[in-house]
């Protein structure tokens, strides 16, 4: 069990509104009961629908009662089902987004934590207004439908392609699986599922691999002109993910 996490709640912080899309969800698993009773105020407060669990079983009850864009874990939790268990769990039923809290602050710590699958890791003690900004990244980054559980298939066709989001495959009209990397894969699919709305080239990047980059990075670019050859748009005015000049690209729903 990992104590103490001290953190201070930042006044003038602003809320959320969600004027057009309904409330994310978020599960904070913490057996620090102290810790979770604020957090589950706090953001509450910035307008999410929030819950929290002490241990896996209750986990597994909320996940079972309702569905969860987020689950927020504690690493350190008592008894055979820590953190890492539960996170490799979750990964293997739903697909979810995943941040974990963390007293450890070994590097390898936090390399296990993403290589099971997690978005992001924070370590305690932490600022409120630190983990507010890297849970919207990630729920921003998260696809419509992400919640839910594996084997409810969420599939894109186009031009004959089929791109299946749950199993990250894209196959062509004979069933053949396209080879494309992970951050071609992770591209396409954020392209894809947004048709007709134009993404700048820092939206893509935060969407797909949340990193900071510097405004010369062409690494988009390049990912765009690999995908583009492997669906078969590489023309001189590809028609199905388009540049907008001065702006970025998006993905058209009719080519």
């Amino acid at each position: 069990m990992e104590r103490p996490a001290m953190i201070s709640q930042p006044a003038g912080t602003p809320a959320l509104t969600h004027e057009t899309e309904p409330p994310q969800r978020i599960l904070f698993v913490e057996d620090d009961r102290k810790l979770s009773a604020f957090l589950c105020r706090y953001f509450t407060e910035q307008g999410y629908l929030v819950e929290a669990a002490h241990d896996g079983a209750a986990m597994r009850r909320a996940l079972a009662a309702k569905g969860f864009d987020l689950v927020v874990l504690d690493v350190g939790l008592p008894g055979r089902e820590d953190g890492y268990v539960l996170a490799r769990e979750l990964k293997k039923e739903r697909d979810i987004g995943i941040l974990f809290l963390s007293a450890r602050q070994d590097a390898l710590d936090r390399i296990v934590g993403l290589e099971i699958g997690a978005d992001d890791f924070l370590v305690k003690p932490f600022e409120p207004r630190e983990l507010l900004a890297r849970i919207r990244a990630i729920l921003r980054r998260l696809p419509a439908g992400t919640a839910r559980p594996r084997g409810e298939g969420r599939r894109i066709g186009f031009d004959g392609w089929l791109l299946d989001l749950d199993a990250r495959v894209l196959r062509d009209a004979q069933g053949g699986v396209q080879n494309l990397t992970t951050q071609e894969f992770n591209l396409l699919s954020v392209l894809a599922q947004r048709p007709g709305r134009v993404l700048s080239r820092d939206q893509l990047l935060d969407l797909t691999v949340s990193r900071h980059w510097s405004p010369y990075d062409r690494s988009v670019d390049v990912m765009i002109g690999k995908i583009r050859r492997k669906i078969g748009d590489n023309g001189p005015e590809p028609r199905r993910i388009r540049t907008i000049r001065g702006t970025g690209y998006m993905f058209s729903p009719e080519p």
